[in-house]
């Protein structure tokens, strides 16, 4: 599998595939750090007169908010990109974009469609290149749903969590997520809309050196037996509109996640979403606004462990 294609005197994040377990541990940790800073009032400068820029092809909410208050929090300065605002837009490549950036910021962080897009910025750029959205992976997200579950569990190595839905780029990285910090991932995806092969035998890979099991399954009821977390996402991603009359009759109501599903899990599992989310479709009213909803910790999550990633990237913590 290709994440980053970079060279040994920098660091990407294109996929959790490109942080070993050490890493996701050491940002996990000072993410927690850097939380409970911020709830004091006492948010360290460790981005003072650092640039973030900020390639967007896809509209955002969480992700803009989240990477631009984290700069400023932190003291640095985040610089917004429209796609269709910079001369890509004019058919400018993307290596010259990134050799372009690369002297006058000090890190890329871009929301794309095809993740060869990711891919080449981080080939070309001379500083470090964050994926905050791919059509294959999404690493900010999972770094900030492993925050929240060790924040709720108290702990990673040993829980199961159970994905219903659509095979997708968050499912490709939480798969890698939970494999690398023992957290064994049972998927259930519609025939048709399961990972590919090649994630689920990296995740599988990964999963052996940990103990974590990572299974693939349709079945909506065995997957979530016994589990410690319920997640899912959206049915229909940003890109595959056209795709909804096909996708309404194969997910609902078989992969809906609602209060039956629930109880399948155990008494104290939590609900998980990366939002946004759209109530009676993907997941009841009930459960997404319920007490077990950890959604709202999750999003917030987003800003910390970011921090996070910028630290540990720029090699400022």
């Amino acid at each position: 599998m290709k994440t980053s294609k970079t060279s040994s005197s920098k660091r990407d994040l294109l996929s959790i595939q490109d942080l070993s377990s050490l890493d996701i541990d050491r940002i996990l940790g000072l993410a927690s750090k850097l939380k409970k800073e911020h709830k004091a009032g006492r948010d360290r400068q460790l981005l003072r007169g650092k640039t973030l820029g900020m390639i967007f092809q896809k509209p955002s909410t969480r992700t803009r908010v989240s990477f631009e208050v984290g700069m400023y929090q932190m003291g640095g300065t985040a610089v917004y990109l429209s796609a269709s605002e910079i001369q890509l837009a004019r058919g400018e490549t993307i290596e010259d974009t990134a050799k372009t950036l690369s002297g006058y910021l000090d890190c890329i962080m871009a929301r794309v469609y095809d993740h060869t897009d990711v891919q080449k910025l981080a080939t070309y750029a001379k500083i470090p290149v964050i994926n905050g959205l791919s059509d294959a992976f999404h690493p900010c997200q999972i770094l900030a749903d492993l925050l929240t579950m060790k924040e709720h569990k108290k702990k990673l190595k040993g829980l199961k969590l159970a994905w219903l839905g659509d095979g997708d780029n968050v499912c490709n990285d939480l798969m890698l997520g939970c494999a690398k910090t023992g957290i064994s991932m049972a998927a259930a995806c519609p025939k048709g809309y399961e990972p590919t092969e090649e994630i689920t035998r990296l995740a599988r890979s990964e999963g052996a050196k940990t103990g974590a099991q990572i299974t693939m399954g349709d079945d909506p009821a065995a997957a979530a037996k016994d589990a410690d977390v319920i997640a899912t996402d959206t049915f229909i991603s940003i890109g595959k509109e056209g795709e909804w009359a096909t996708r309404e009759s194969v997910f609902i109501p078989k992969y809906q996640v609602n209060s039956e599903i629930m109880k399948l899990a155990k008494k104290d599992a939590i609900f998980m979403h990366c939002l946004p989310a759209k109530r009676g479709q993907e997941v009841t009213a009930d459960v997404i606004d319920g007490p077990q909803s950890v959604v709202w910790d999750e999003a917030e999550n987003r800003l910390h462990a970011q921090k996070a990633v910028l630290c540990f990237l720029m090699k400022t913590a």
